[in-house]
């Protein structure tokens, strides 16, 4: 199996760019289990089998 893509080494310019939105809806006021609620959809929508596993523990972790 081969290895998963480093998303930091491949597109750096990307990353930053999710760190910022990540920053930016971290400072809305929404709740963090509405958030991560709101990540697993995105997920969901994206196919991203990586995120919804990761966005799904994070929201249970959360207490959802």
């Amino acid at each position: 199996m081969a290895p998963r893509l480093n998303y930091a080494h491949a597109f750096p310019e990307g990353v930053h760019a999710m760190r910022q939105m990540e920053q930016t809806i971290r400072g809305s006021g929404l709740e963090a289990p509405l958030l991560e609620l709101v990540k697993v959809r995105a997920s969901q929508m994206n196919g991203c089998a990586y995120c919804i596993d990761m966005h799904t523990k994070d929201a249970r972790a959360g207490g959802e």
